[in-house]
């Protein structure tokens, strides 16, 4: 009874079974008037049973009929393009047309997946789905279903693989790979960063070595010149290094807003781990501060070996309920926990000047002892709204709110320069390469 039930669930009939049998029941139909049709009609019948019974044989022949075996990367990359493969193989003597339904998780809504595809007497074959997920945790995947179809694809037949695995999605690190080495501002091939001419003298000095044209005539070491019997020497400066670098990531309501799926705190998740990786393959320690309406995450600075790994898991395990910031709690955490003058990057999101003015006093004093740098984001969906031409009120009403927004972001920047401190106002696709660049001018420019 238990095998009966499991053969009933496992068969379907295909297209063509329906439209045979549409058209073997017309001629059924038409032999009413035309008496000659019906032993038509009937051989057609028996010799479509005796196909049906052929079909049903060869699919269920055999108990395995096929190999499927799903496989997941390790890690899945938040925001990026991960690829999902799958390994199949046909153990029938004869073609077949398959079509995969793989169970994706339902938090991803992808409803649609079907891969149709056809193997030869035992081929094997690798299928490759490429796919974007928008947030960070665990997912699980459920069970895969392949159904099968011989050369007659008369009937269907399905079998379940029973395949549930949890596939967990960490912090975006597929550009952070491809970021790592384009970290020297001096190298013209850096695709994404800027170029930036660096003012002064490094506290570090180096080393001395002789004098070749283009080298800054201000680092002639004139002792170690006279000692060479004429030979130009100069004084060889390096970056200063180990210097404390926090990323401070705003947990609260603003940072709820999603652009293209994937909300601005993820994006600020993706860009605090490139730029953590960044500083500390230029020998700077990399820190992490998260804060919301309570007391968040800290991570002290440093550049040791397993920082990294310690900064994924912290920001893998990043939780928020988007209430509002308490910006209090941040200025007490940074004057209790922050004795050295770092650079502090905040990752926030103001929407007007109102805003800002409720939480600038804050700001003001932070800075006054370290280096902050108040990273927020363009609303491209505004940029849209006021592009192109207005050709109605109601068009016109909502270009000229647009543009109003648009204004009082860029008046944010400015107000914040007005009291020392530095902004950056960036697209949300663009944050990661951004404020990478501007971390890089700031060393540059000797500002920390």
């Amino acid at each position: 009874m238990k095998s009966l039930k499991l053969l009933y669930r496992s068969l379907f009939f295909g297209k063509w079974f329906y439209r045979i049998s549409a058209g073997i029941i017309f001629l059924f139909v038409l032999s009413y008037g035309i008496a000659p049709l019906y032993q038509a009609a009937l051989f057609a019948f028996l010799v479509f049973i005796f196909l049906i019974i052929l079909d049903f044989g060869i699919l269920f022949i055999r108990q395995n009929p096929a190999t499927l075996e799903r496989v997941l990367p390790e890690r899945l990359s938040n925001g990026d393009e991960n690829t999902l493969q799958w390994q199949i193989e046909n153990h029938f003597p004869f073609r077949v047309y398959f079509e995969l339904i793989d169970e994706f998780p339902e938090y991803w809504q992808i409803r649609d997946f079907k891969y149709k595809f056809r193997l030869e007497p035992g081929e094997k074959k690798i299928l490759d789905y490429k796919f974007r997920p928008k947030e960070r945790g665990e997912f699980i995947f459920g069970n895969m279903q392949l159904f099968m179809k011989s050369p007659l694809r008369l009937l269907h037949r399905r079998k379940t693989f029973a395949a549930q695995e949890s596939a967990k999605v960490y912090p975006g690190f597929m550009l952070l790979r491809q970021l790592e080495f384009k970290t020297h501002i001096s190298d013209p091939g850096n695709i994404g960063y800027k170029q930036v001419r660096k003012t002064g003298h490094s506290l570090e000095f180096e080393q001395i070595r002789e004098f070749v044209s283009g080298d800054d005539i201000r680092s002639i070491n004139w002792k170690a010149t006279g000692r060479t019997g004429g030979q130009l020497m100069v004084n060889n400066y390096t970056d200063e290094k180990s210097q404390q670098v926090y990323c401070i990531i705003d947990k609260g309501r603003t940072m709820k807003m999603a652009f293209e799926g994937i909300s601005l705190l993820d994006y600020a998740v993706n860009a605090t781990l490139a730029m953590s990786s960044i500083a500390i393959s230029r020998q700077d320690r990399a820190g992490l501060i998260s804060f919301a309406d309570k007391a968040g995450d800290f991570l002290p600075a440093s550049h040791r070996a397993t920082q990294m790994t310690s900064l994924v898991n912290t920001l893998y395990n990043l939780q928020t309920r988007f209430l509002e910031s308490d910006f209090a709690f941040l200025h007490k955490l940074v004057k209790t926990r922050i004795t050295q003058r770092s650079l502090l990057i905040l990752f926030t999101n103001f929407e007007s000047l109102a805003a800002l003015s409720r939480q600038l006093p804050y700001l003001r004093n932070i800075s006054r002892k370290h280096l902050l740098l108040v990273v927020f984001f363009e609303n491209t969906a505004l940029e849209q709204l006021a592009s192109g031409e207005a050709d109605n009120i109601e068009r016109l009403y909502e270009k000229v709110i647009a543009e109003k927004f648009m204004l009082e972001k860029k008046l944010i920047v400015k107000e914040l320069q007005q009291y020392g401190i530095a902004a950056l106002l960036t697209a949300p696709e663009k944050l990661t390469v951004d404020t990478v660049n501007k971390y890089l001018e700031i060393k540059a420019r000797r500002e920390i």
